[in-house]
């Protein structure tokens, strides 16, 4: 992980970067960061985690989602800054141990996955939601997911695979 003494000028740049502490997928982060940086860019660009997806830019799709102190935020509208002292979570530390979290399962269950740009941001809001409601009814999925588009699956599989991760049947399902 980078380090303060990284610097505290952007090279080409006038712009005096700001020291940002924060916890990211349970690590304790300390760098520089330059005000206007996204959390988006920082988390792609400064530590390679590039689960975090830039879809739209511009708040709408939903790909770059993480959640922040639990609650699902918008990485591409998010100031780094803001982050400060906050826990962060991305796509890659949902997984423990080497385990896969039931949510992670479930859309690998339920085929919820085609494409997998969109996965990420659809996981870790489907995640707050059951930290937050572990047995919600389909409406609390769909509002849940709201704010993230999904140009390949069409969302019923989505759907079935939140609401599955809440019940803990995560098997694969039945054809018949």
């Amino acid at each position: 992980m980078p380090s303060p003494a990284d610097g505290l000028h952007d090279k080409g740049s006038t712009m005096k970067k700001q020291l940002l502490s924060m916890t990211v997928n349970g690590e304790e982060v300390d760098l520089a960061v330059t005000p206007n940086s996204t959390l988006l860019e920082v988390l792609r660009n400064d530590l390679g985690l590039t689960g975090v997806k830039e879809g739209c830019a511009e708040g709408v799709c939903g790909a770059c989602t993480v959640l922040m102190d639990g609650a699902p935020v918008r990485s591409c509208l998010t100031l780094a800054l803001e982050a400060e002292g906050a826990t962060v979570l991305t796509i890659e530390g949902v997984a423990a141990g080497g385990n896969l979290h039931p949510i992670q399962q479930a859309f690998i269950d339920h085929g919820a996955v085609q494409c997998g740009f969109c996965t990420p941001g659809m996981i870790l809001a489907s995640k707050a939601l059951l930290d937050r409601t572990p047995n919600p009814s389909e409406d609390e999925i769909k509002t849940a997911l709201a704010g993230n588009f999904c140009r390949c699956t069409g969302y019923r599989k989505i759907l079935e695979a939140v609401s599955a991760a809440s019940t803990g049947h995560i098997e694969s399902p039945r054809k018949e």
